[in-house]
């Protein structure tokens, strides 16, 4: 049995992390094996990749070669990490995806959206997720969560302008893709949106809630 691809997406500061614990509960009850895992990262030398990318100093990354260093370690989490949990039935909770380089290199950025899906296709070829959350969030409120949380990485470091783009193209794909995206106000307090991912999974899924 092929395990289920779960993504979590969003601004910063929309309370993924909260999610993925509520996911992670929820499978736990219903006896199924999962990994949590990220990206960027998600393995030894993607973590490496994370770190450049999310590094503020020295020499930041062009935009070009921020999206390649991107699907690089997307590359090398799909084919030691994702596809073998996947194949040995094994479900994934992703926090962030390839939609996640979709709305921060392509509408932060604005890299061409062909070039990104060629990558995407080169290096995914039809491995999709099964069902997307997006933790939709004003950009204001997602920031100013994120500034409590101590020292910002270099993408919490972009302009409100650069967040309201993301924000955007987030939303743009949520409505391409409306099979497998299921956009929650992350406005909303904990509770309310833990119950909303627990309905949504427990009727896709055919799962319990005990």
């Amino acid at each position: 049995m092929i395990g289920q691809f779960i993504t979590i997406e969003g601004i910063e500061g929309a309370g993924k992390t909260s999610c993925i614990g509520c996911v992670e509960r929820l499978l736990t009850r219903n006896n199924i094996e999962y990994i949590t895992t990220r990206e960027p990262g998600g393995t030894t030398l993607a973590e490496k990749i994370r770190h450049i990318l999310l590094e503020t100093k020295d020499e930041p990354p062009v935009d070009l070669c921020e999206l390649l260093l991107i699907f690089a370690g997307r590359a090398q989490h799909i084919h030691n990490v994702i596809l073998p949990a996947l194949n040995a039935g094994i479900w994934v909770v992703c926090d962030r995806f390839t939609d996640a380089t979709f709305a921060y290199q392509g509408g932060g950025r604005g890299l061409k959206t062909e070039l990104i899906s060629d990558l995407e296709l080169i290096t995914q070829k039809d491995l999709r997720p099964n069902i997307t959350f997006l933790l939709d969030v004003e950009p204001e409120l997602g920031l100013s969560r994120a500034k409590k949380r101590g020292e910002l990485d270099r993408f919490e470091k972009e302009e409100l302008e650069f967040f309201k783009r993301v924000r955007e193209a987030y939303l743009d794909a949520a409505v391409r893709n409306s099979e497998r995206f299921f956009v929650l106000d992350a406005s909303e307090s904990e509770e309310q949106v833990a119950r909303t991912i627990q309905k949504t999974l427990l009727k896709k899924f055919s799962l319990k809630n005990e």
